[in-house]
């Protein structure tokens, strides 16, 4: 993983005292809240519904061990014990005390952290697969160009106010585990003739109250072209993007007014002006990137599929984690496993700070000292040998971890909602914890097969609702909660924006529309079909007639 240089350790420490002046002055009556609202967003700090809110950067999800650990020291000190792993890939402590959050940055920059735009009008976190460099089916590592394009966002003075938050995603794999669809930006490396990396770009992606799939604009950019088409493309946005409604503020409004034959004009005249500016990407520091990513020192092994076989039949708990949990690695001997946070009873993506230090020793007993957040909300441990997987499933499953549901529907991606959040119209965490107790059935999901559950208390679609093959949104309804759901959402290659099925629902209702929506589903689909297939070939009326079948 990238290791700071002295310029990106002074950069940081230097930024948190500036944040501690600013603070002090705010806590001394000298900032108003509205000239504190920008300094405190642009250090990832929230006012939610009881308390701050922190977000933490996570660059494209990569933690070390020791910076887990620091994690885990934060939320024990300075919050309640716990955090939250988010849809970006990021960490949220839910209570800090404004006053110790100069304490924290400074405490994160020790281990090269920071929570630096992790909010406010400008260049989020960039997120990427979260078995990046470890995947079988990877074309090209995409982590080295995740730095790149980090170092160059971080407050560029040029896309620091842009008329609206912007996201970008990158994959560099044959399937997408990137949503890159559905972002600002979406990026796709692949490797061209002579193996060199090529770059095709999706624009206008995103979720929210407007939801849209990406248009692809650019194929096959040279890597060293990068950061000047990136330039085009904001450059445009901060030109022509809406400043005057923040709900038409986001590129996809854009790119929908223009259309994207004529946003990709506008670009193609921009990046005429800039290609060949200093932003060209210089071989020297794409090489000094680089060079923090070179493969581990991994041993030479066979592959021990085979001698798990035994403690598989012995075990039919480690059998279903294996099933679900651990994923093909690129290297013979190891693998890929997901420790999922998604316990019945837990909210989706809380661990506490026992199981991030748990996880942290995990790293570097089993691995590299390497660990990577999901945009599922789960934890990963990218390089576990084969032949330890059967202990590190026994300690998993005594730290809360083992859930063998990903990739299921008990794996539910699921924001704070209306339990922290002030932007909520409804709670998120209770429905998903009732529809986990209601389907908590090892049997009866590994039958459903692969299924996406997603659920958001509000438009902002934090917990990415609308690609979820079922979606649930929760909606005010004449001041009262309620959820609406939606079918056929897809965040893969062949992205969907899911369909509302209907008039919403009271929250005790959304258990029972799951279970019918599961029964049509059940009753239709050929031998072997998943969700989304069946759902793509029946179209949403039979879903529709059963679940409004006893209504009115």
């Amino acid at each position: 993983m990238y290791q700071y240089s002295n310029f990106d350790q002074r950069f940081i420490d230097e930024r948190v005292e500036q944040f501690r002046s600013q603070t002090e002055r705010y806590l001394a009556g000298e900032l108003t809240d509205d000239q504190f609202q920008q300094l405190r967003l642009r250090n990832g700090l929230y006012i939610q519904r009881l308390a701050p809110m922190l977000r933490i950067a996570v660059p494209y999800g990569i933690l070390s061990a020791t910076q887990l650990r620091a994690l885990a020291r934060i939320c024990r000190d300075y919050d309640k014990g716990y955090g939250h792993l988010s849809t970006r890939q990021n960490v949220q402590i839910n209570w800090p005390e404004l006053i110790d959050v100069p304490d924290i940055l400074a405490d994160l920059a020790k281990v090269q952290m920071h929570a630096i735009q992790t909010s406010g009008s400008c260049i989020r976190n960039i997120t990427t697969d979260q078995f990046a460099g470890v995947a079988d089916d990877e074309l090209i590592d995409p982590r080295p160009w995740c730095e790149v394009m980090r170092q160059w966002s971080t407050f560029h003075p040029e896309f620091d106010w842009l008329p609206r938050k912007f996201k970008i995603a990158v994959n560099g794999a044959e399937s997408d585990r990137a949503a890159t669809h559905v972002h600002d930006i979406g990026i796709h490396i692949r490797p061209g003739p002579s193996g060199e990396p090529l770059f095709d770009f999706l624009v206008g992606g995103g979720l929210g109250r407007t939801p849209a799939i990406g248009a692809r604009i650019r194929d096959g950019l040279p890597e060293h072209h990068l950061l000047t088409y990136l330039e085009a493309i904001l450059r445009v946005y901060n030109r022509y993007g809406r400043r005057d409604n923040k709900y038409k503020a986001r590129i996809k409004i854009l790119v929908r007014a223009m259309t994207p034959e004529g946003f990709r004009e506008k670009v193609d005249a921009e990046w005429e002006r800039v290609k060949d500016s200093p932003s060209t990407l210089p071989q020297a520091e794409l090489d000094r990137i680089k060079a923090c990513f070179e493969p581990h020192p991994y041993a030479s092994l066979e592959d021990e599929t085979d001698l798990l076989a035994a403690a598989r039949l012995a075990n039919p708990a480690f059998n279903n984690w294996l099933s679900n949990n651990v994923a093909p690695h690129k290297r013979p001997g190891y693998a890929i496993v997901t420790l999922s946070t998604k316990p019945t009873g837990v909210p989706p993506g809380d661990v506490t700070d026992i199981q991030m230090e748990a996880v942290a020793d995990w790293s570097e007993r089993f691995g590299f000292g390497e660990v990577r957040i999901s945009h599922e909300q789960n934890f990963i441990l990218p390089d576990v040998r084969q032949r330890d997987l059967e202990t590190l499933f026994r300690l998993a499953d005594e730290q809360g971890l083992a859930q063998a549901n990903v990739g299921l529907l008990t794996n539910v991606i699921c924001c704070p909602g209306g339990d922290y959040c002030s932007l909520a119209n409804a709670k998120s965490i209770p429905v998903a914890e009732a529809i986990q107790s209601r389907f908590d059935d090892y049997d009866y999901l590994h039958d459903l097969g692969p299924l996406d559950l997603n659920i958001s208390g509000c438009m902002n679609a934090c917990g990415h609702h609308h690609v979820g093959h079922i979606g649930i949104l929760g909606v005010d309804k004449r001041g009262a909660e309620f959820y609406q759901v939606s079918l056929g959402g897809n965040q893969a290659l062949d992205a969907s924006l899911g369909k509302i099925v209907g008039p919403s629902f009271s929250r005790a209702e959304v258990p029972d529309v799951i279970e019918k929506i599961l029964d049509v589903y059940l009753k239709s689909r050929f031998e072997g079909e998943e969700f989304l297939h069946c759902y793509r070939r029946i179209g949403i009326e039979p879903f529709r007639e059963q679940v409004y079948a006893d209504a009115g």
